[in-house]
């Protein structure tokens, strides 16, 4: 054990909503008799992806004797959560037939989200390392998907998950991939993803330490941050250059702006 951040949950200030659980992509917290619980210190990585999700304000950050983050526990505590069960559309819409009364309402599911499970695939067929310059698909191909993970919000992945581990990270802002047809083939290729709003996400702080843990821990060799033109996105740049300059690793970062008709307005190593 040792002396480290961890997640601090106020039973008395929890209301059990259950808002936090999918926020946890370790799956580290769960409601239990109507309460938030964290189950296990070495499932907690204590970067605070959960802060900001609990309404009632009952998370904290603390410092204290906890067991070492263990991502080994964590896969394997992951892969035997309960996968979601079939999704009743109508109820969710308060939709029922004439004359059947609403069913109550049920407590909060006490596992997991499984959409923000850690996944790895690398892209079938393709072994060999992307070339430089992407070759153009000809017109009548069928286009590939170049996503090779899950999670791919910042907010949500860990830092030190396999498909980080030596690879060159794309930081996009989240408009990009809509504005560019050009984000798989060009941007998105041989690369580990991660995406974020610096408008509108309220986790600077944490983003800043995960990307520094991708740096230092996760051994990533480059970063390259995609944002677009307007001026509110070029804190995704702000927030690369502060995390690099934080980490005891120097790694390149490259810029790259999209316009907002979708152009490549400029390339450059910053």
């Amino acid at each position: 054990m040792a002396v480290r951040k961890i997640v601090r949950i106020d039973e008395d200030l929890c209301d059990g909503c259950g808002d936090c659980v999918p926020s946890c992509a370790e799956g580290a917290i769960q409601i239990i008799g109507g309460k938030a619980v964290l189950l296990a210190d070495n499932l907690c990585d204590g970067l605070g992806a959960c802060l900001g999700e609990c309404p009632q304000g009952a998370i904290t950050i603390e410092e204290r004797d906890a067991d070492e983050y263990d991502e080994a526990a964590v896969h394997d505590h992951l892969a035997h959560m309960p996968e979601p069960g079939p999704v009743d559309l109508a109820s969710l819409m308060g939709v029922r037939p004439h004359g059947v009364a609403p069913a109550p309402r049920q407590a909060p599911a006490g596992g997991g989200c499984p959409g923000s499970r850690t996944m790895h695939f690398p892209l079938a067929g393709t072994n060999a390392p992307a070339p430089a310059t992407p070759a153009a698909p000809a017109a009548s191909a069928t286009l590939t998907s170049e996503l090779r993970q899950w999670p791919i919000q910042l907010h949500l992945v860990n830092p030190t998950a396999p498909y980080f581990q030596g690879a060159n990270l794309l930081l996009a802002a989240d408009c990009c991939a809509f504005a560019t047809a050009e984000f798989h083939p060009r941007f998105l290729r041989g690369k580990a993803l991660a995406m974020a709003c610096p408008k509108l996400d309220h986790s600077q702080d944490t983003y800043r330490q995960k990307l520094t843990a991708m740096i230092d821990q996760a051994g990533i060799d480059t970063i390259t941050v995609l944002i677009m033109e307007v001026p509110c996105c070029a804190g995704l740049l702000t927030l690369a250059q502060q995390a690099v300059a934080a980490a005891s690793r120097k790694v390149p970062v490259k810029l790259a702006v999209i316009g907002v008709q979708g152009q490549v307005v400029r390339e450059q190593w910053v």
